[in-house]
């Protein structure tokens, strides 16, 4: 059953996209159904269709008719969720090996965000809080993953990533031995449309990483590393590219293993309301711990 809403923008809201304001105003619906409305013409400001990035003025009147009954993409589980650090803004967990960030077309749960959801919602059901994602870690790296609480703590801290504001440091366990204590990686990565596959190329976007050797050993080397940049499976091509792909790396020729040896392991942030540095840490999973001691 669908509802019309209504509502006058505060200055509050003013050049607030309007997508952004249906985000915050219908919290437990999923973003691709309230751009869909917005698409299919089932939003109005000031009695005209407007496009979803129309930045809001104070006054507008804004017309919206949705289904309530429509199911979130996010639905909450109860999974085990390791919380590093929260507050009002922030929600900094640990995430496993193995746990996508997200739902997807075919997976819709067992995500991070399904856990998250379940955090944030499991005192109050009538009032649905999402967290959103500020950057993301592949499905088979754990670490650190940090999540706005607010739409004004989202933006801000988007800011910051895309400003490289921020200071980001892995571990990984590598097949052979590195010659040199530390060194700079810089290769192009795109993708490959027909192999569906990010990797070198000539011409793609510049990319540098950064690595420091903490030991080595039996044909294995402990990395700790930088991502300068911040393209798709950056480090994982990077460290292939050199000729020492990540262990429990299949995609780009990794050595067998359980799970892929790459963690998140630090990461340095300003809160986006007080503007403190705030220093977070995830100590090494036992599996990849266990790993690297052999070094």
């Amino acid at each position: 059953m669908s509802d019309r809403f209504e509502f006058k923008i505060s200055s509050k809201h003013h050049k607030l996209r309007l997508d952004e304001f249906l985000f915050a105003q219908f919290p437990h619906l999923s973003r691709m159904y309230l751009r869909e409305l917005v698409r299919d013409g089932k939003c109005d400001v000031n009695g005209t269709h407007e496009n979803r990035g129309y930045k809001l003025r104070t006054d507008d009147f804004v017309e919206v008719i949705v289904d309530r009954a429509r199911q979130t993409s996010m639905q909450p589980e109860d999974l085990p969720l390791e919380v590093i650090y929260e507050d009002a803004e922030l929600l900094v967990v640990n995430k496993p090996s193995g746990m996508l960030i997200h739902p997807t077309v075919r997976i819709r749960s067992g995500t991070l965000l399904n856990a998250v959801a379940h955090h944030l919602n499991s005192d109050d059901p009538e009032f649905f809080r999402r967290a959103g994602l500020v950057h993301r870690l592949d499905k088979g790296t754990s670490g650190i993953v940090v999540l706005a609480k607010t739409l004004s703590a989202h933006r801000v801290l988007a800011r910051h990533f895309q400003r490289k504001l921020v200071e980001k440091r892995y571990l990984a366990v590598v097949d052979g031995e590195l010659a040199d204590d530390a060194g700079t990686i810089e290769a192009p990565i795109g993708r490959f449309a027909e192999e569906r596959i990010w990797a070198v190329k000539e011409d793609g976007k510049q990319s540098t990483s950064k690595y420091r050797v903490l030991g080595r050993r039996n044909g294995r080397t402990l990395l700790e590393l930088e991502p300068v940049t911040g393209r798709t499976n950056q480090l994982r091509i990077h460290l292939a590219h050199i000729g020492h792909p990540i262990f429990g790396d299949a995609r780009y020729g990794g050595p067998r293993f359980p799970r892929l040896c790459l963690h998140a392991f630090r990461l340095t942030i300003n809160h986006p309301v007080s503007g403190e540095s705030l220093h977070f840490e995830a100590p090494a999973p036992v599996e990849m711990e266990f790993f690297a001691d052999s070094i």
